[in-house]
């Protein structure tokens, strides 16, 4: 491991929350990598997804499987990405001004600040709808009333999202590390309850096999057999979309671990098998309720209850009730902190290290989480998977196939240290921006716009060639192909000095 005392950094590019972290902070193992992963999977956004899949028409197998592929795929830039920060202990923006420019990294760190205050809105909305769910089952129907004109929720749905909202401020206000004990123990305990869903649902609604094969519609003999590609496949690109966000900054976590095999490890367990396996609670659970919920008359299957929230405020009596929602609460709370806050405030941070710390960072999170109206983005699941998910995937892969393609095909992992801090050195290119980077970058994200444009409704059917709509569905394979490539061709007929950084000399002192 390189030395990761930075000598003489510009100021304007160094503070205490962006240096590199020194061997005492290195001291997450393998378990906390893993327990890291499985407190931000455990919430209402992972265990929609399946469920989102087969109201699009997927059997709950094909979902399960959708989910697995796609968490598989994305491990591995999530791995590449945080392998830089184990190394040498800086996080996502700071990581980014060596393809991106000292100036140019901006670019890459607030387009993921800013798809993670769409998430922190979202995140927020589950949140305070586990309250509003929880008042009304204590108090029966306490809040229920009209929607609100042009917010198209009632008073009491915006109260109880105001509320935890504020709560998620006060957190912020005594800093992240306030949450991270929280996190640690609230992992064994949310895969408990998952685990306890599952079995309250299989005792309630008996054997889950028959109920399971009436899910979806392109089974054998289904009513869209034959369309399943025209799903999977942009459904693929969501469920990689899904964690996109994470694979660009997991710098920021893994600068804390032990090691190389503690980060690789603790995600490759935390990640890929604890989204499996919440998929499937979440498809078999969803499935017994159309018949734990059946219309006792004349038997009828009750519609499928696919959020959690709503299915807490239902079931058993209200001890059982208040611990559901109670856990559906914590669960939002610590994966809103951990996965939606951290990245923002580094980027702001990076943007300003002299006037913006953790708090300021966060706050304008919270502002822009509260300004975009989650509930409205997510209560289609059209609008959820393919506009939501897919479109910022679109941002998202150019930016990560540009930082590998850099960092081990380029530099072959080497790094200058020193000049990440620095306005004038090996990272400045002219007036620090990387112009080979945003050339690649603008040109992987143009195929997908059209596609984007038309699912958004800002176009009609019919003005784009189908084409171009398939090329959407891949967002961020054809992005993150096509920034990576073109990245690596331009630096070496631009920049053909640029490459691995030779290892700084050892017998100098350190400065900070």
């Amino acid at each position: 491991m390189p030395s990761l005392h930075v000598r003489d950094p510009d100021p304007g590019l160094y503070n205490d929350d962006i240096r590199p972290t020194g061997p005492d902070e290195r001291h997450w193992s393998v378990l906390n990598m893993a327990s890291l992963w499985i407190g931000m999977v455990v919430c209402v956004p992972t265990y929609t997804l399946a469920s989102s899949l087969i109201k699009e028409g997927m059997s709950w197998w094909q979902a399960v499987m959708t989910i697995m592929l796609g968490n598989v795929i994305v491990l591995i830039p999530m791995v590449l990405n945080g392998h830089a920060g184990t190394k040498y202990g800086v996080p996502f923006p700071v990581l980014a001004r060596a393809s991106f420019g000292i100036k140019g990294a901006h670019i890459p760190s607030l387009l993921r600040a800013l798809v993670a205050c769409g998430w922190f809105g979202i995140q927020t909305w589950f949140g305070g709808f586990a309250i509003y769910q929880l008042v009304n089952a204590l108090w029966t129907d306490l809040l229920v009333g009209a929607d609100l004109p042009v917010l198209g929720i009632n008073a009491g749905e915006l109260a109880c999202f105001v509320l935890f909202w504020v709560l998620q401020l006060a957190i912020i206000y005594r800093g992240v590390e306030s949450i991270r004990l929280l996190e640690t123990l609230a992992a064994p305990f949310l895969i408990a309850i998952g685990l306890v869903l599952l079995l309250w649902a299989y005792l309630a609604a008996g054997d889950f096999s028959a109920m399971l094969a009436n899910q979806g519609a392109f089974g054998p003999g289904g009513a869209k057999e034959g369309q399943f590609l025209s799903v999977f496949v942009p459904s693929l690109t969501a469920m990689v979309g899904f964690w996109a966000t994470l694979s660009l900054n997991i710098p920021d976590f893994t600068r804390y671990a032990r090691s190389q095999r503690d980060q690789i490890m603790g995600q490759a367990l935390g990640l890929p098998t604890t989204m499996t396996l919440f998929a499937f609670i979440s498809v078999a659970v969803t499935s017994a309720t159309t018949v734990i919920f059946a219309d006792p008359s004349t038997g009828a299957l009750a519609e499928p209850i696919w959020d959690p929230t709503v299915l807490a405020g239902k079931i058993g009596g209200g001890f059982t009730v208040v611990l559901s929602l109670l856990a559906l609460a914590v669960a939002t709370l610590s994966t809103n902190i951990a996965a939606n806050v951290v990245s923002p405030a580094n980027a702001m941070i990076n943007a300003a290290p002299e006037k913006v710390g953790f708090r300021l960072g966060g706050y304008i999170t919270a502002g822009l989480g509260f300004a975009i109206f989650p509930w409205k983005l997510i209560e289609t699941t059209g609008g959820y998977i393919f506009t939501w998910l897919v479109g910022y995937s679109a941002l998202l892969g150019p930016i990560g196939g540009i930082l590998i393609a850099d960092y081990f095909l380029l530099r072959r992992t080497e790094l200058d240290l020193d000049g990440l801090y620095r306005r004038e050195g090996p990272y400045a290119y002219g007036r620090g921006f990387n112009l080979a980077a945003i050339v690649a970058f603008t040109l992987g994200v143009l195929p997908n716009i059209p596609g984007f444009l038309h699912q958004a409704g800002a176009i009609g059917d019919g003005v784009i060639p189908t084409w171009l709509d398939d090329v959407y569905t891949y967002a961020w394979f054809v992005g993150f192909l096509i920034s990576g490539g073109l990245y690596l061709t331009l630096m070496r007929m631009w920049y053909p000095e640029s490459g691995p950084a030779k290892p700084r000399p050892t017998t100098e002192e350190p400065s900070s």
